[in-house]
Formats: structure tokens, C-alpha cells, sequence
């Protein structure tokens, strides 16, 4: 019972109290809630999402409109808005363009929100060890599943009587069930390549720790293997960059020396994946549409990087509005005989030609500043770097800001890595100086 106890306790720990503001404690909670289930599904998030966006305007009215103007930069995100509300002046499918506006309504309004809202580093923090806590159940929501399906294919192959055929069968039934345990089909959550990016960013933040408790080791381990079995390419890419970020951050040498045998073992478990194996064979000739639809990702991936190319070249100013971007670009599809691309309606797979298509250089520019200011801002250290390197890379492979699970994540995230104190770094973050009044 004193067991029990005090797990509750440790429990009841990780929400936020605030003494003097019922609005704030809802508020931090509700996010630690929704961050938690956002590797479970976006429909599960989303309403604890809608409360503390209602209770961060209550306490904005609350604060008496004051803000702090070193924070300035978060307006950005209001400006980005703005921009794509401007866009739907000159694009034909309205209803299109309003219903990704109200998908990211939370990029105007939470960066607004951010700017009203004193908080300390700690329980900022917090919401990347609910992420985890997330992470992990989703994680083993997600081996189970594969583990059911897996069976049930072995069961279809097995015969008490065994011959030849049906050892054949068998070994098939094998190989088919482990397809389970890779890739798409290992997540049935979410998308794979927004758990990497949650996964990438949690880790980021762990292992800046040395691993001191066999506790710490299993999650990181968890994790690890979390992103092998999702079998995400941009993932790997960016698991590397930061991988010889932390390397090149040790100053022992014999440590040093230590953790690069590490990471070239580990490059080449990964590389042995068999969605990453045969990369090159999958990406080759990524121009030839034969039979491409047998491919991989990579390849429509690619030949959507390259129609988007050719859209933003005839709209480079103001793109195509909003509502038309998509549209323009699965017509390109049928145009250029990009069959499977067509089929599947696939967006630009890239968040800066996305937003090229949907704002031309204008929306672009707003972008492109805001990651600027924060690649000066996460400058300080290895750590900080590497979590910009994530997020960037993770823009140029999806396109990020298109589904709601994706542009939440940024509107919440972005805004406190672009606060004059980093969620990344040990002091405490006060908006306490330079107000308007």
C-alpha cells in the first residue's frame, strides 16, 4: 500500500499546480495530457488540445494584455497564418483552403497564447516526458498488433503434416508476418514519420544525460528500436547528424573513441533494415514510372519533389492559394504520368514546396525566417543544434503543416524552443521583463 502510494504521489508530481491560477494549472495539464496521447492518434489530443487553447485565450484577457517584446519573434507564426488567409483570395476551392485554415488555427493562436504565459523550465519539460510516457504505450500497443497479426499469418502456413510445400508455405508465412514488425505497418497509430520526429525529439533531450540508471538505458533502448522497426529514412538521416553531434561534443578522448565504434555499429544494424537495405534500388531512376507503384515511398516521394518543382516554377510569387495547391499538384500527377501519385492524391511530401505551392516566396520568406531565427537562437550548444536539425529535416521530407497531429506539434514546440529562455535550457524562463503595457 506504501508502494502503491507513493506512485500516485510520483504520479501526481508530474502535472502542473498553480497556486494562484485554476486557468494556468487547466491549461499546463491539459497540454501534458494531449502530448501524451498525440503517439496514440490525433483524434484522442485533439479535444485537450481544444481546452487549453480556449483556457490560454481566457488567461490572455486575464493578464491585462501584457507580453513580453524579447519574445516578439512568435509573431511570426500569427504572420504565416495570415499569409495563408490572404491566399484564399485568389484560390477557386474555398472549402478546401478553409478547412486546412481551420486545421492550423493553432499556429495564430497558440504562439499568441505563448507570449501572455509565464512558466518555469521544469514544467515545460514536462511535456516531453508525457510525449514519452506516450511513445512507450504506443510503442507496445503497436508490437502487440504486429505480434497478432504475425501469429495469425503463421497459424494460415502451419500444417501437422509437414511437406515440402507446406515447410515452403511456413517459411513464407515467416517472412509475410515479420512485414508486421516494419515500416507503415508497425504503426497503425499515426503516421511513422510523425512518431520519428516525436522520437527523435525525446531522445534529443536523453540523451544529453548520461544513461546512470538502468531505467534510463531501457528507454532509450525502447526508443532505438522504436525508430528501426518505423523504418523511416529521413529519421535515420537525422539519427546520424545527431549521433556525430554528441560524438564530436565529448571531450574525452578515449569516450570519444568509444562511442564511434558505437555509432558505426549502430549504422550498420540500421542500414541492415530491409525497408533500407535496398534504398538505392527503390530510388534509381526515380523518372521511369514503370511499375513504380511496387516501389517504395522514396520514389512518389521524389516524383512529387519534382512536379512540385515545375508548379512553383510557373507561380513562384503567390503559388496557387491554399484550396488549389493540392489540387494543381494532383493534376501535374496525371499530367506528367505519375499514376500512383495520382491514385493516392500525395501532397508535396515537402513542407517548403507545400508552402511554396500554397503561398509562393512570400509564405515562403515567413518560413524560412522563422527557422533562421531559430537555428541563431538553438545555436548555444550541440544539443540545442541537433533538436533544429530534427525539426528542419523533418519539414523536407513531409509535409508537416498540412495535418492538424503535425501543425500542433509545431505551433506548440517551435514558439518555446524561439523564447529568449530555450525549454532546452536549465534556467528558468520568466516573462517577467521588458512588458508592454
Amino acid at each position: 500500500m506504501v508502494r502503491l502510494g507513493k506512485k500516485i504521489n510520483d504520479l501526481a508530481e508530474m502535472f502542473y499546480k498553480h497556486d494562484d491560477s485554476l486557468v494556468l494549472t487547466i491549461f499546463w495539464n491539459s497540454l501534458y495530457v494531449a502530448f501524451l496521447l498525440l503517439p496514440l492518434g490525433i483524434n484522442l489530443p485533439t479535444p485537450f488540445f481544444i481546452i487549453s487553447i480556449g483556457l490560454g485565450i481566457v488567461n490572455i484577457f486575464k493578464s491585462r494584455k501584457r507580453f513580453v517584446l524579447e519574445n516578439k519573434t512568435l509573431l511570426l507564426f500569427p504572420l504565416y497564418f495570415i499569409v495563408m488567409l490572404s491566399s484564399l483570395v485568389y484560390t477557386d476551392n474555398i472549402f478546401s483552403g478553409l478547412n486546412l485554415l481551420q486545421r492550423s488555427l493553432s499556429l495564430f493562436l497558440f504562439p499568441v497564447i505563448f507570449l501572455f504565459v509565464k512558466e518555469d523550465a521544469s514544467s515545460v519539460r514536462k511535456l516531453f516526458d508525457f510525449l514519452l510516457l506516450g511513445l512507450i504505450i504506443s510503442f507496445f500497443i503497436n508490437f502487440s498488433i504486429a505480434i497478432f497479426n504475425s501469429i495469425s499469418i503463421a497459424k494460415g502456413g502451419f500444417s501437422l503434416e509437414i511437406s515440402v510445400a507446406d515447410l515452403n508455405t511456413f517459411i513464407d508465412a515467416i517472412v509475410n508476418g515479420w512485414n508486421y514488425f516494419v515500416g507503415d505497418e508497425f504503426s497503425k497509430l499515426i503516421n511513422p514519420s510523425y512518431l520519428s520526429l516525436y522520437i527523435l525529439l525525446v531522445l534529443s533531450y536523453y540523451l544529453k544525460n548520461s544513461l546512470d540508471t538502468k531505467l534510463r538505458t531501457a528507454i532509450v533502448m525502447i526508443l532505438f528500436l522504436y525508430l528501426f522497426l518505423l523504418a523511416s529514412i529521413a529519421a535515420y538521416m537525422i539519427l546520424t547528424i545527431m549521433s556525430l553531434l554528441l560524438i564530436f561534443n565529448i571531450s574525452d578522448k578515449s569516450r570519444k573513441h568509444t562511442m564511434i565504434i558505437m555509432f558505426l555499429l549502430g549504422v550498420l544494424v540500421f542500414l541492415n533494415n530491409p525497408r533500407v537495405f535496398d534504398f538505392y534500388a527503390k530510388v534509381k531512376d526515380f523518372g521511369m514510372t514503370k511499375e513504380y507503384a511496387n516501389s517504395t515511398s522514396e520514389k512518389a516521394r521524389l516524383l512529387s519533389w519534382k512536379s512540385s518543382i515545375c508548379l512553383v516554377k510557373e507561380a513562384p510569387l503567390l503559388g496557387y492559394g491554399i484550396g488549389d495547391a493540392n489540387d494543381v499538384l494532383i493534376k501535374k500527377y496525371e499530367e506528367l504520368g505519375y499514376v500512383y501519385n495520382f491514385e493516392n492524391k500525395y501532397n508535396a511530401h515537402n513542407q517548403f514546396f507545400q508552402t511554396l505551392l500554397q503561398t509562393g516566396i512570400v509564405g515562403f520568406g515567413v518560413l524560412i525566417i522563422i527557422f533562421v531565427v531559430l537555428a541563431i537562437r538553438m545555436k548555444r550548444s550541440r544539443n540545442e543544434f541537433s533538436v533544429f536539425v530534427i525539426l528542419f529535416i523533418s519539414l523536407v521530407f513531409e509535409s508537416m503543416l498540412v495535418r492538424f497531429n503535425g501543425i500542433v506539434f509545431f505551433s506548440i514546440i517551435i514558439p518555446l524552443l524561439l523564447k529568449k529562455r530555450s525549454i532546452l535550457s536549465s534556467r528558468i524562463i520568466r516573462n517577467t521583463s521588458n512588458t508592454i503595457v
